[in-house]
């Protein structure tokens, strides 16, 4: 196997063996049994496709959003510091404890919008996703080399 199909074999592995969809504590449970490199490709490959799909918004109302603590030290570990950096701005957001409950981060972004009618989006300025394309050689590149570098476990 490539290592190209080992790095997505890995994410789809992942993908059937954590939940993000059944609640915080069964996606807490599921993906601390997951080894930490393949946990990191997870997070930070669903927050990147989440963010540049349609931005910081639809990650954390989509039931992606229950990672995002993971994706911050996702992103550090696979050498994307200021990107893990810009997570953690976008995910200050929400105060000092992070709601991993899907309802809880859809309330608190549709209050923003009632109080903010027109607004041009409460991350935009964080939305620049060219860092994504730029840092350590842009995310799948990173992500892949982080792989490769890997026992693969």
């Amino acid at each position: 196997m490539s290592n190209d199909e080992a790095f997505w074999k890995t994410i789809i592995d992942v993908e059937g063996a954590v939940s993000i969809y059944d609640g915080p504590t069964q996606f807490l449970r599921e993906f601390a049994a997951v080894s930490s490199k393949a946990g990191h490709l997870f997070a930070s490959h669903w927050c990147q496709a989440e963010a540049t799909n349609g931005g910081f918004r639809q990650f954390y109302a989509n039931s992606t959003g229950v990672l995002a603590p993971e994706a911050v030290e996702a992103f550090k570990e696979i050498g994307m510091p200021a990107t893990a950096a810009i997570v953690t701005e976008a995910n200050a957001w929400f105060g000092y404890v992070y709601p991993r409950q899907r309802q809880a981060r859809e309330l608190a972004l549709k209050s923003y919008e009632t109080m903010h009618p027109g607004s041009s989006g409460l991350f935009k300025n964080l939305e620049d996703f060219r860092l994504l394309r730029a840092e350590n050689g842009g995310f799948e590149t990173a992500a892949k080399t982080y792989w490769a570098g890997q026992d693969g476990a």
